[in-house]
């Protein structure tokens, strides 16, 4: 009887651990500016990590009180977020970022700056209780045409990449923040949105060793704690199964050969590439099997049917044999070491902030709060074949907007209506796309001097076209690039500010405005 006892007892602690771990591999979101009753439910449960989205986010006053509600619950939570700055950005979804992105960091290229905006935005981050970053992206976009990576890259050069990365991993986690560098293997050379298909990469294992890799080698070199998979199909390094689902991928190249021990995460499983393929649940069990140890989901499917979904898709698996127990324990002891680190950095930190020994992120041209101002001034590129003629009177602002991709999404404001209405009184503005946006910007401006902000001008068409007849019917028009400055500069100036960041914006508004 005794023995009997036992052994139920044993049978049921190995049902709860196995339970635990199922969850403790989770990455979820919710909706809601507090923790809902089910998400508290669950980290009692053993769910280990959080997701923070936009709408997850109203204030940083909210934001603090949100994350001290999940720590209530669990101490040791792991609250991530998708902060890259720059386009980017969750902090200031509605109000646009206060830090300029990749491209416009390596636009300066000056990697001391870039681990001084990444210190700046991970206290900022630490601040309000955020102990995990799915930043920054590594991917070289060696593809102009990319239509999800862009301006959220360093750049096309590969070395140029690489250090800057390793400047933001070092940057970011000096504050304590967990970096989480994105999209291994890279995304980079893709002409596909892996958020609504599966990208394919043809290029050979050479290149991909001297080009798409060279990045991650320089994050790990400088300890990221967390790698982020891509929901990339790389024939050349496994022709069946996308780099999220592949053992090749996640074990052989980046465990094995690179060496990398940390926390490896899954891109957003309900994204298309992995839903429309093979179904979230079996896509996680693959990406566990696979390699992965957390599973990021919740920017689509944010609820606690998706979790428990997952959880026992997972359990399931361990249990038909078809994921190795041991595989799925490795994984959450993975995530449970990656919160102790946060932890402990945590507990640093606030020990050099109350020590005074912190760092002031200061770089002599302004403090933390200004850092992100001064990378974007130094970011601007102002090309003219003859002197700027300032502006005589308020302009008009044509906004030629494109379809945003759902990493950035189309409720972050971008260009340089409101900042440069601040600085000239009587600034009007609109925004047109299509092929009669010219006749249509022409009509609304007036006699005004019209402000032509694009994004990615060499990726549409229409948008070419639209500059083409304004700057013929109005040669005196300013051209502002807040996409990659791929298409060659005219306007009278034309300004790239290699980002949409609010402070972008500002930074070409007071070249506009002549300040």
């Amino acid at each position: 009887m005794t023995t009997l006892a036992s052994g139920t007892a044993a049978s049921n602690a190995d049902k709860d651990d196995l339970t635990r771990d199922a969850l403790t591999v989770l990455q979820p979101g919710f909706t809601g500016t507090t923790a809902p009753d089910w998400l508290l439910r669950r980290l009692g449960e053993g769910l280990a990590s959080v997701g923070l989205f936009g709408r997850n986010i109203a204030s940083p006053e909210q934001l603090s009180a949100l994350t001290a509600q999940l720590r209530a619950e669990r101490d040791d939570v792991l609250v991530a977020i998708d902060e890259e700055g720059g386009d980017v950005t969750r902090l200031e979804v509605r109000s646009g970022s206060s830090y300029p992105g990749n491209h416009a960091l390596g636009a300066v290229d000056d990697v001391e700056l870039t681990r001084e905006v990444a210190s700046a935005l991970g206290r900022r981050l630490a601040a309000c209780g955020v102990n995990l970053n799915w930043a920054p992206s590594a991917d070289v976009n060696s593809n102009p045409g990319n239509p999800v990576i862009g301006v959220r890259s360093f750049g096309a050069d590969t070395d140029l990449v690489a250090r800057h990365t390793a400047a933001y991993v070092t940057g970011l986690q000096s504050a304590g923040v967990a970096a989480c560098t994105k999209h291994f293997p890279g995304h980079g050379d893709t002409a596909v949105d892996s958020h609504h298909a599966l990208p394919r990469i043809d290029a050979g294992l050479p290149v991909l060793q001297a080009r798409e890799l060279a990045p991650f080698r320089a994050a790990i070199a400088a300890g990221t704690r967390a790698v982020m998979s891509a929901h990339i199909l790389v024939p050349a390094l496994d022709p069946d199964r996308p780099a999220t689902l592949s053992r090749r991928v996640l074990t052989g190249l980046l465990r094995e050969e690179l060496g990398y021990e940390g926390l490896i995460v899954t891109d957003g499983m309900e994204m298309q590439a992995i839903a429309a393929t093979y179904g979230i649940e079996r896509g996680s069990v693959l990406a566990i099997g696979a390699g992965a140890d957390a599973i990021c989901v919740g920017g689509g499917l944010a609820d606690d049917e998706t979790v428990r979904r997952l959880r026992d898709a997972l359990v399931s698996a361990v249990r038909t044999g078809e994921l190795a127990e041991e595989r799925l324990a490795d994984a959450a002891a993975r995530v449970r070491a990656l919160a102790r680190w946060t932890t402990a950095a945590s507990a640093r930190e606030a020990a050099g902030a109350g020590s005074g020994s912190g760092a002031s992120g200061g770089s002599g041209e302004g403090g933390a709060a200004e850092i992100g101002l001064v990378a974007a001034r130094r970011a601007l590129r102002v090309t003219s074949s003859a002197p700027y003629t300032p502006l005589t009177g308020a302009p008009y602002v044509a906004a030629l907007t494109p379809v945003a991709n759902i990493a950035v999404g189309d409720e972050t404001p971008w260009g340089v209506a409101a900042e440069l209405a601040r600085l000239v009184p009587g600034t009007e503005t609109g925004g047109f796309a299509g092929d009669d946006a010219a006749a249509e910007v022409l009509a609304a401006a007036g006699p005004r001097r019209i402000v032509a902000v694009v994004r990615d001008e060499h990726r549409h068409a229409w948008m070419a076209t639209a500059l083409d007849i304004l700057l013929a019917a109005r040669p005196d028009t300013i051209v502002v690039e807040m996409g990659v400055p791929q298409a060659p500069p005219r306007g009278a100036p034309h300004i790239a500010t290699h980002g949409a960041a609010r402070v972008c914006g500002l930074a070409a508004a007071e070249v506009i405005a002549g300040e």
